[in-house]
């Protein structure tokens, strides 16, 4: 890779050379530059500073280019389609300081990058073609292959994927390869703005028993493994997932770490930043930024040795622990969490008085520094292995290990062990079975009791739910795609719990409804609004996306609307000026066009039962979606309304018939429609406290047989010259006195009968 030298004696006319040569290429840059392709060099073609090669698919560029604020000049590899992400460089150690820079191939010196004055950097393979050609491919690598051959991963002559800089893109490796004896590992950048070796190198140790390691310097900083045949040990961060796949490689050719996506349209990088923290990162389109898909390094159990030789590492408080059969080293620095001198056996080894072994499960495999393997075994046969000296770097795995280390005890330690683990069996083995006896006793007090009893399965039939034909989400899908529930990702809270923001592996974003365990609501309404919602679909409706059902969990997958719930806008003092009128008219429309479906226009009548400004949901056009129907119910093709005994909505939003006497109809809805159009045209809440005068009651139709039909309130909204029904007489509720701060009883006025008015309408 280093470029040829030049002798002092040669260099003022290799200078020269040089120089000519750039200053004729560039007087006949139309002819020199058209013989190439938009993703290929071929003999004779250069590339300049300014030009570039775009793989097929437009998926990678290859050019000149200047990191951050630096303007000194790097040929190097980037992403087309984002914003400037650089995944590999030829000269990342030696920069050009001008514009001058030419990539140059030819038939028997291979590709030289230059400037004005010498050789910077070069690819000498150690065969060459008789027609070499050099390609940017769509997967990111720069390839120089024989142009005759096709483009057979076998004829590559050279290629970057050998050489990985800060970036391990899909197909990239960490290892060996045991034909040519290289390696493949990461590095670092030094700053934003200067792409040279940095303190931070990634890569594979041990050929017999490989792990990843992240080192500064000469010090190790974190360890991911060892691998055991399927797995890397107590690192879950490299399990696969919806997204990821790891790939390892173990045989004669190679011994190999690189990672697969399972939709290539995702974009996906491994990167080492400058603080040495190595993660998987993904573009998000709706977001146009690069955020953390897996961080390997989740907590202070990944620093290397933290809690020192034969201690144990876990994420809780106390972080370290020594293992059965040892002791702190210094008990006074332990006492100050600092556990970096580790543990020490209580009882030292005696080969003549019965030393023996015992077993650990559930542990991360210790650092293989000092270790021995049987060779005679291949890794698929065997993963049987030896350690020597201190046992460093353990940590309590937090995954279903598989792993199992036998350490040497001494024998006074053995029977120590051995009395302490069976009194814990015994009282697992009590625990265990007053716990099975209070469980019987419950579901037999349960099982007596009427009512009582149903299974969750009579809440939610799976064959209800599957004749909806409603997709399914499992729960590692969703629980990527919010981020494992994080409180970032929490967008709204409600009675039926708490409500995600999430993005699906193919960008999809998502808005995910979790029924809490607490909730008010409960697995009725769950279904009740699965089954509800699956059958119908209006513009003016929330779409239901799917659902997840796992153990107790339920969740309810809608499509996401970015500006929330219409409250939001109504009764803040900055947002509502958002609204203007014909924004806040065609709001009412459409909620009224969702009511009118509901009613009238579904398959199904359904009475909302429930409806408000906070759910009426706007898209990002602002048009309206009445969402949450967990407490709706449906009515009969010739039903007019119904009586229950479980009264369930909103005080302020509910009519007087159903708030007083549970009865409900298609009229209950029409109620709650006015409050919300009020509100709408106010923009204030219609509840508060407030001096009682009735005279100021505006909500008049107390009766339901005098309110009007949706089909109606649409033709009134729609048709100005419509003639409008005269006002009923304002009716009162019985209110309960308050002792609010805005209800101070010296202010009152007193009341009077005569302060009552009908309106009476009459033309302008």
């Amino acid at each position: 890779m280093n470029c040829k030298k030049f002798s002092t004696s040669k260099t003022m006319a290799v200078s020269l050379f040089l120089s000519f040569c750039f200053v004729l290429l560039s007087s006949i840059s139309s002819t020199s530059v058209a013989k190439a392709t938009k993703d290929t060099l071929f003999v004779g073609d250069y590339l300049q500073d300014g030009q570039t090669l775009v793989s097929s698919g437009r998926r990678f560029e290859f050019g000149f280019f200047s990191p951050g604020n630096s303007s000194n000049r790097y040929l190097g590899i980037w992403y087309k389609n984002v914003p400037l992400t650089v995944i590999w460089i030829a000269n990342k150690d030696y920069p050009i300081t001008d514009h001058s820079g030419v990539l140059m191939l030819t038939s028997g010196d291979g590709v030289s990058l230059n400037n004005v004055t010498h050789c910077i950097w070069n690819i000498r393979p150690k065969r060459l073609a008789r027609s070499p050609v050099l390609q940017i491919l769509d997967s990111g690598n720069l390839v120089l292959r024989d142009g005759t051959s096709g483009n057979d991963p076998e004829g590559y002559m050279w290629q970057s994927f050998d050489f990985p800089c800060n970036t391990l893109l899909p197909g990239m490796k960490l290892g060996w390869n045991m034909k040519t004896g290289s390696g493949w590992f990461m590095t670092s950048w030094k700053s934003a703005d200067d792409p040279s070796r940095g303190d931070f190198v990634f890569g594979m140790e041990n050929i017999e028993m490989p792990q990843l390691v992240l080192r500064k310097g000469w010090t190790k900083e974190s360890r991911w493994g060892p691998w055991d045949g399927t797995r890397f040990s107590g690192s879950k961060e490299l399990n696969a997932n919806p997204i990821l796949k790891s790939v390892f490689t173990f045989n004669a050719e190679e011994v190999s770490y690189t990672f697969s996506v399972t939709d290539n349209s995702i974009l996906v990088m491994l990167v080492v930043n400058q603080q040495g923290l190595v993660q998987y990162l993904i573009w998000r389109n709706h977001t146009n930024e690069w955020i953390p898909l897996v961080n390997l390094q989740t907590d202070n159990c990944d620093r290397y040795g933290v809690c020192g030789p034969y201690g144990s590492c876990y994420k809780d408080d106390p972080e370290c622990s020594c293992l059965e059969g040892f002791t702190p080293s210094s008990p006074q620095a332990w006492s100050i969490m600092d556990w970096s001198d580790g543990c020490t056996r209580k009882w030292e080894l005696d080969c003549k008085n019965g030393d023996g072994f015992v077993k650990y499960e559930g542990l991360k495999l210790p650092d293989n520094s000092h270790l021995w393997t049987n060779k005679i075994l291949s890794h698929q046969e065997s993963t049987c292995v030896m350690w020597s000296g201190d046992l460093v770097d353990m940590r309590t795995s937090t995954e279903d290990s598989t792993e199992i280390i036998y350490i040497r005890m001494a024998r006074k330690e053995l029977d120590s062990i051995a009395d302490a683990r069976r009194k814990k069996l015994v009282e697992k083995i009590a625990i265990i079975f007053l716990a099975a006896v209070t469980v019987m006793l419950l579901v037999g007090v349960i099982g007596w009791l009427p009512g009582v009893g149903t299974s969750v399965t009579d809440y939610v039939e799976e064959s209800a739910v599957e004749d909806l034909e409603l997709p399914y989400f499992d729960m590692v899908t969703i629980s990527a795609a919010t981020n494992h529930f994080a409180s970032d990702n929490k967008i709204g809270q409600g009675g039926f719990g708490t409500v995600y923001k999430g993005v699906l592996p193919d960008g999809q974003e998502i808005a995910v409804k979790r029924l809490s365990k607490n909730s008010g609501q409960g697995l009725e309404e769950f279904k009740n609004e699965v089954i509800l919602i699956a059958n119908l679909q209006h513009r003016n409706l929330v779409k239901l996306l799917g659902c997840c059902i796992q153990g107790e969990e339920r969740m309810l997958i809608y499509e996401y609307l970015p500006n929330k719930s219409l409250d939001n806008f109504l009764f803040d003092q900055t947002r509502r000026k958002l609204l203007p009128w014909r924004k806040r008219f065609s709001i009412a429309i459409g909620v009224a066009r969702g009511l009118l479906y509901l009613h009238q226009d579904s398959r199904l009548r359904i009475i909302h039962r429930d409806l408000k400004t906070s759910n009426i949901l706007l898209d990002a056009d602002m048009n309206p979606k009445i969402s949450d129907f967990g407490v709706a119910r449906i009515f009969g093709g010739d039903q007019t309304e119904e009586v229950t005994k479980r009264v369930i909505g909103t005080y302020g939003y509910m009519s007087p018939e159903y708030a007083l006497s549970g009865l409900f109809s298609v009229k209950s809805d029409v109620f709650s429609f006015g409050v919300v159009l009020l509100e709408i045209i106010s923009g204030k809440k219609n509840w508060g406290f407030s001096h009682p005068d009735h005279d100021l009651n505006l909500i008049g139709h107390q009766r339901a047989e005098d309110r009007p039909m949706v089909s109606s309130v649409v033709i009134m909204l729609r048709n100005e010259s419509s003639e409008l029904p005269p006002p009923k007489e304002p009716g009162f509720c019985a209110e309960s006195s308050s002792t609010g701060i805005d209800a101070l009883p010296g202010e009152l006025n007193p009341h009077t009968a005569n302060e009552v008015t009908i309106t009476d309408l009459a033309g302008r």
